[in-house]
């Protein structure tokens, strides 16, 4: 649940560095989306690719905790 919230605020926040690098590297002032539809595909794309990151740390830790409690390896 938790892993979720995070997933979408920092998507949210991913948008608005994306964006600012793409107007950096163009040299643009702003950048249009076109609408609220390719707006919420870009954050649906990134909520799901910080959520598979968000997963993969928590089983890393989870993973690396258990092996540092057992010391029978």
């Amino acid at each position: 649940m938790i892993r979720a919230a995070a997933a979408g605020v920092l998507g949210f926040i991913l948008i608005f560095i994306e964006s600012i690098i793409v107007m950096k590297l163009k040299g643009m002032e702003t950048i249009e989306f076109g609408g609220i539809t390719p707006f919420i595909n870009i954050w649906a794309m990134n909520f799901f690719f910080v959520f598979a990151i968000l997963t993969q740390l928590t089983n890393w830790y989870t993973n690396k905790t258990q092996f540092e409690e057992d010391n029978s390896y």
